[in-house]
């Protein structure tokens, strides 16, 4: 058992302070994501060039959850609780995610980097990178699904969970897997950034909903099983005096209700974009019709020209 594993019940306040705990990396990585888009919006800003404040807003945001989700209290709890670790994991691949794609980094990117010096490489590696073939594979839904919910099926009902836990730095490890995971998943969904490869509105929903569905089931599975899936909290929950098949429960809970509340927002956002744009499209298509006709109309009004030379 970690050296920083709490000795005392959760409270909500335990959760918000500052515990004993592994290195930070993944709050690190985070202040350092935010301070690169800060410094990359600024300078867009500086130049009178528009950044929607919307979208930093929510990078931003993304970026303090993460350190928050893995650097306070809630981080040395999710050693010894597996609702507290299922509550990380859900915010890390169904929470964060969404609000950093919806910042649209991508984007950033390309127009803040200086086309000189090092930028010039920078750019020449994202250019890069938009055109390889492994990102296209990476992204694409027969990908990114299965690889998402192997992240729940595949680790606790296969075992995995278990063995990854057990070893030094296996929890990190988890928490950067569950994070990739959301991230690969939701940018061919909710992004806006240049992708290699680009999904249908209709295929972004069904990916939704087919997420939503297998997601619900695996935490009423979880709220129904009758052993541990994952022994390795046993000890620890016991330590707490916590029945841990009671937190397996809650867990499950976790995984059916909260987990299920971005994917409806992530739903709507992708049915109101599809409206949008097919909204746009008619628009633009009865423009160029009033402006140039189309084939069937010119058709229409030819017909109708040699009915009437017909009458005459």
């Amino acid at each position: 058992m970690s050296a920083w594993i709490p000795d005392t019940a959760p409270t909500l306040a335990a959760f918000f302070s500052l515990l004993p705990g592994p290195f930070p990396l993944l709050p690190l990585i985070a202040t350092v994501l935010a301070v690169a888009y800060l410094v990359g919006a600024i300078r867009l800003w500086r130049q009178g060039r528009r950044w929607p404040v919307w979208r930093a807003v929510s990078f931003l945001v993304g970026c303090g959850a993460l350190a928050a989700t893995t650097g306070l209290g809630v981080e040395a709890y999710g050693y010894a609780l597996l609702s507290v670790f299922m509550f990380q994991q859900l915010t890390l691949m169904m929470a964060i995610p969404p609000l950093l794609v919806l910042g649209s980094p991508g984007t950033l990117l390309l127009r803040a980097t200086p086309h000189h010096g090092p930028g010039k490489a920078v750019l020449r590696a994202a250019h890069r990178g938009l055109r390889c073939a492994a990102a296209r594979w990476a992204l694409s839904p027969w990908v990114a699904l299965p690889i998402y919910l192997a992240s729940f099926y595949g680790l606790y009902l296969a075992g995995f969970a278990d063995d990854i836990l057990s070893i030094p730095g296996g929890h990190v490890a988890m928490e950067i897997l569950f994070l990739l995971a959301g991230i690969v998943f939701t940018i061919p969904i909710l992004s806006s950034d240049p992708l290699p490869m680009r999904i249908s509105h209709g295929g972004r929903a069904l990916d939704v909903f087919a997420e939503a569905a297998l997601h619900a089931f695996f935490g009423v599975f979880l709220m129904m099983a009758t052993t541990m899936l994952v022994t390795q909290f046993v000890a620890s929950t016991e330590a707490l005096g916590i029945d841990p098949l009671e937190d397996q429960r809650v867990a499950g809970g976790l995984a059916w209700s909260y987990g299920e509340a971005p994917t409806l927002l992530m739903l709507v956002y992708v049915m109101h974009r599809w409206f949008r744009d097919d909204t746009a499209r008619a628009a633009a298509d009865d423009r160029f019709a009033d402006a140039h006709g189309t084939s069937e109309l010119d058709a229409y009004n030819a017909y109708l020209s040699k009915l009437g030379k017909k009458d005459i």
